[in-house]
């Protein structure tokens, strides 16, 4: 076979010339092509998809950090003494005793002085709720 120039396209499989049908230029003068410009594409991506994300890392970061402040106040509200059975959506009120354990009473604070720690109300999933 003899020597084709650069910008001919054979083709030795059909052994003839394809340059009118390739998908890209295949001579001097035709328009230069220019890829895309992907990369803002990516960058504009990341930075979107990235903003979701650290969005929604800081929603589950706040429930899980009131879900630890819920969990250590029911289990300080549990743990302390009482001698009755609370009723469901009554308001109780958390002091320290005179032997330093917290205790839990109807009585306000306002009506006593004893060291005041919080309120609370049963909910009817027997939660504690701060008040």
């Amino acid at each position: 076979m003899t020597k084709k120039p650069d910008n001919v396209v054979w083709d030795d499989d059909q052994q003839k010339y394809v340059a009118s049908i390739m998908p890209y230029a295949t001579n001097v003068s035709a328009p230069v092509i220019k890829p895309d410009d992907v990369e803002s594409w990516k960058r504009h991506g990341v930075h979107k998809v990235n903003k979701q994300l650290e969005t929604k890392f800081l929603e589950l970061k706040r429930e899980y950090q009131q879900l630890v402040e819920e969990y250590q106040w029911n289990d300080l509200v549990y743990r302390s003494k009482f001698s009755f059975e609370p009723i469901i959506g009554e308001i109780y009120h958390l002091f320290i005793g005179r032997d330093g354990q917290p205790f839990l009473s109807l009585i306000h604070p306002s009506e006593w002085s004893m060291e005041y720690i919080g309120s609370f109300q049963l909910n009817s999933e027997r939660k504690w709720i701060k008040i």
